[in-house]
């Protein structure tokens, strides 16, 4: 089979399936049987002559030959989408980048971003989604996305260990805080000491995708007490204001705190701190990536240290 034979079917599945990292999140999301997304790989695979995914148990991943193909799949699968928007009547879109945002990102320094880029760049749109680590990483590599805003915390690995790296970038480190009920007895002072946390009810939240919890103070010498566990965090917040526990809160996200909430340093124990990190694919990014992440680096290093008690 000539591999000038492949179907944009195929490319596409071969995008979900890197993008989502296995085959039944790639065929839930394009609503496609698992059976049909395995036969389109094989397929694609036959036209390539060699094989484009690894299978391992964690998942799938591109192979060397696959990034290759996904690097061109990615060209032409916008080309075409371009193509249909002409047709269609409506203005072609450019200067549009394809951004990621972990869910701390979202309620606060995003807004800012987007707000500050649309003044000073109104012809460039960014468009993207909302996700776990993992994911945007997975994104990222199979080209679905330009940049990503990641978190990060100790030891701050690389995201992923695939080659080539991902170009990263810091654009913040600030300590990790904990928010508590306003009418807790831990929020009558201005710091709260580790040794405090112990019998304290939690709210939790696992990430997309992700077993474990977070929420709860890292390195503490008991099983925690989980109240609840939820994922978004503004909804963690305000069972928080409403007395049901505690929970942790990356400093992006002091600002959007619900009144009845209080949100104080943690002393006692090891530093927690926490990065956010910029990262994108290592080949030579765009004029329009290139102002996009100059913009967030911007409102990142710009956002004043946040206040503590709201």
């Amino acid at each position: 089979m000539d591999f000038t034979d492949v179907s944009l079917t195929a490319l596409r599945v071969l995008r979900a399936v890197a993008e989502q990292g296995t085959f039944t999140a790639a065929a839930a999301s394009l609503g496609y049987t698992q059976s049909a997304v395995s036969r389109q790989i094989a397929a694609i695979e036959r036209a390539a002559g060699t094989e484009l995914l690894e299978r391992r148990r964690d998942g799938a991943r591109l192979t060397a030959a696959g990034r290759v193909v996904m690097r061109r799949a990615t060209v032409v699968l916008d080309e075409i989408a371009a193509t249909a928007r002409e047709l269609s009547g409506l203005p072609e879109q450019t200067g549009t980048v394809r951004l990621g945002w972990v869910p701390s990102v979202g309620p606060v320094l995003l807004p800012q971003a987007l707000t500050a880029l649309r003044a000073s760049n109104p012809g460039l749109e960014v468009v993207g989604r909302e996700g776990g680590t993992p994911a945007l990483v997975r994104a990222l590599r199979a080209g679905s996305l330009d940049l990503a805003l990641l978190g990060s915390e100790p030891p701050f690995r690389a995201p992923d260990t695939e080659s080539p790296p991902l170009a990263l970038q810091t654009l913040a480190e600030r300590p990790l805080r904990l928010a508590v009920p306003a009418t807790h007895p831990l929020a009558r002072g201005e710091y709260v000491d580790v040794a405090d946390l112990r019998g304290q009810r939690w709210i939790a939240g696992s990430t997309s995708g992700e077993d474990r919890l977070m929420g709860v103070w890292p390195g503490l010498d008991e099983r925690p007490e989980i109240a609840h566990v939820a994922r978004d965090w503004l909804a963690k917040l305000h069972l928080v204001a409403a007395g049901f526990g505690l929970t942790t809160i990356p400093a992006s996200l002091v600002a959007a705190a619900p009144p009845g909430v209080r949100v104080l340093p943690v002393r006692g124990g090891p530093q927690e701190q926490r990065r956010l990190v910029l990262a994108r694919l290592p080949a030579p990014p765009s004029p329009a990536v290139t102002r996009v992440a100059a913009v967030l680096r911007a409102t990142a290093l710009d956002a004043s240290t946040p206040r503590l008690s709201p």
